[in-house]
């Protein structure tokens, strides 16, 4: 059929060639803006959170390390703290103390009354003792020196320790009172019993207190 379309199926004006559009426009010509304004690229809605990455495992290798480290180190302190201070004294193993300063110089004395050579050579050579192999000029001092204190004193008994001056914890330099009686042939104006003063020089070493040397304040050295 020619010519126009009926009136019933257009329901715009008629085009250029005299057709009526049968439905509206409903995109924009080319060129014109989108309706509600142009289409955005941007992502839509909020954009999701980062990823986190955890820490490499060589890092977490590194302080599991110094970690471990740190513990040992507390608890080596506390052990040494423990082994040092044994039962709540603080003194160091060995170390000299009035006490252990007054039974060595008892013994030393005891051993020049007795004419105990060997234990007054032990003494007098300062640790040296188990060491030396040829001993016999030692003990003829010791012998020599046992001999002297008896023609001065028949007993001797230390009662205090007046003064200690440490070079070290395990060396001393003891400043003692003891009680003497002087022996029956001693030529001395002194009464039966006296308190005299006397200098040792004391070493702790393997658990032994010895008397390396011992000066009466009245007398000579023996």
């Amino acid at each position: 059929m020619t010519g126009p379309y009926p009136p019933q199926y257009g329901a715009g004006p008629a085009g250029p060639q005299g057709f009526s559009e049968p439905y509206p426009q409903q995109y924009p010509p080319m060129g014109q803006a989108y309706p509600g304004g142009r289409l955005d690229a941007a992502y839509p809605g909020t954009l999701p959170p980062p990823v986190q990455y955890g820490r490499p495992r060589r890092r977490r290798w590194i302080a599991a390390v110094l970690a471990l480290v740190a513990v040992v180190a507390v608890v080596g302190v506390i052990v040494a703290v423990v082994l040092t201070r044994g039962n709540g004294d603080d003194t160091p193993r060995g170390a000299l103390t009035e006490a252990s300063a007054k039974a060595a110089i008892q013994n030393y004395l005891d051993a020049l009354s007795n004419g105990d050579d060997e234990t007054v050579a032990r003494h007098t050579l300062c640790g040296l003792y188990d060491a030396v192999k040829e001993r016999r000029s030692d003990l003829a001092l010791a012998s020599l020196s046992s001999d002297a204190f008896r023609k001065q004193y028949s007993s001797a008994h230390v009662t205090s320790i007046d003064k200690m001056v440490l070079s070290s914890p395990t060396q001393a330099q003891v400043l003692f009172t003891m009680t003497v009686t002087p022996a029956s042939r001693s030529t001395r104006n002194a009464p039966q019993s006296a308190d005299e003063q006397a200098v040792a020089q004391l070493l702790s070493i393997d658990n032994e207190v010895l008397v390396c040397s011992y000066l009466p304040r009245t007398a000579g050295q023996y």
